[in-house]
């Protein structure tokens, strides 16, 4: 018997290398470990994590009558497509815990924790330690422990050099104070609060345009953008949870702060609608904030008509904020100093059939 037959065949001549696995674990707990704080009893390397619900929770649960948990799950989509040409992999895990926080943070819940799936065709720990700083950067600024998640190697299901993210946020919060939409009535103003750019949305048409039309090199430096077509794709998502946080602090939710929208796939048309009642419509008034280059150079270069532009990206506006009018200008003036540009955009008006959003 030959000595090849005795040897036999390993998982790591099938496309997986478990030894790369447990590195990349070494490599990456001290990161998570950073986002813990003593509510955290077992995280990254069991078989499972486990959260406590008081201590350091304590003056949260403590003012919770009929606490709920709330949760949210997401990824990154076709941004993905970026970090593999440029070989820059620490900013769409920033993206990733955005995607689920920024849901999380409309029902007024306050983020807990965050698990993430990394699924790859063949493990790269240098790579996947970058993706997991982003993603410990993104925790830190939604203010949620990186608790747990799962590395998957997947020989043959992946293109080399490939690979895909998935998010899981919970949070908690009181029962009476869940965000709903449920007070909103005609006259009261819509805020809208600044993206960074494409966010995480979109990325399908924006690289068809951007590097497929534009004739551009991701390393060209791109005068109105202001930095390299590269930077400009690979701004992170904004998350909204911190300065959120601190304005329901300071004014009561659902009679003050009485909606708030994510404007992810299907933009302002298809999401602002979603936290409204049955009776409202909203109304945006076009021009009414600032619209980032990137999106014109999409719309100029794609001949892409201006209702898909606004159905297929944020165009400016991140998170969607609904409030009386009387609070309006003192909340966007605080929000702006939480470092948040923030504008009027619309208002909520009677809805009397016909659609539930309309440009003025």
């Amino acid at each position: 018997m030959s000595s090849s037959r005795k040897k036999g065949l390993t998982y790591r001549d099938a496309g997986v290398d478990i030894e790369a696995g447990d590195r990349m674990v070494d490599r990456i707990q001290k990161l998570c470990q950073s986002t813990y704080g003593p509510q955290v009893l077992a995280g990254v390397g069991g078989f499972a994590a486990c959260f406590q619900l008081d201590g350091q929770l304590g003056l949260l649960a403590k003012r919770m009558r009929s606490p709920v948990l709330v949760s949210s799950t997401d990824g990154v989509g076709t941004k993905l497509k970026v970090a593999f040409l440029t070989g820059v992999h620490d900013t769409v895990g920033i993206d990733l815990v955005a995607m689920s926080a920024n849901d999380l943070i409309t029902t007024g819940a306050t983020p807990l924790f965050f698990l993430d799936y990394f699924a790859t065709g063949r493990l790269d720990p240098g790579v996947g330690e970058q993706v997991v700083k982003g993603i410990v950067a993104g925790c830190k600024q939604a203010r949620c422990a990186l608790i747990g998640g799962e590395t998957a190697e997947l020989p043959g299901f992946y293109a080399d050099g490939e690979y895909d993210l998935a998010g899981f946020v919970v949070g908690a919060v009181e029962k009476s104070k869940i965000i709903d939409g449920s007070h909103v009535e005609p006259g009261d103003v819509i805020l809208g609060m600044a993206s960074t750019g494409l966010h995480a949305n979109g990325y399908s048409l924006a690289r068809k345009v951007l590097l497929e039309l534009s004739g551009w090199k991701l390393d060209e430096e791109v005068p109105e953008f202001g930095r390299t077509l590269a930077r400009e794709l690979l701004v992170p998502t904004r998350i909204y949870v911190e300065p959120l946080l601190k304005l329901f602090k300071e004014y009561r939710v659902k009679k003050v702060v009485k909606a708030l929208a994510h404007i992810t796939g299907s933009g302002l048309p298809g999401n602002v609608p979603r936290v409204l009642p049955a009776r409202a419509r909203a109304r945006l008034h076009q021009g009414s904030w600032p619209v980032p280059p990137v999106f014109e150079a999409v719309r100029r270069i794609g001949a892409v008509a201006e209702e898909e532009m606004y159905r297929t990206f944020n165009m400016g506006i991140g998170m969607v904020l609904v409030c009386p009018e009387y609070y309006s200008r003192a909340i966007a003036r605080r929000l702006r100093r939480l470092g948040v540009p923030t504008w009027p955009i619309g208002e909520v008006v009677e809805r009397q059939g016909g659609p539930d959003f309309e440009f003025a």
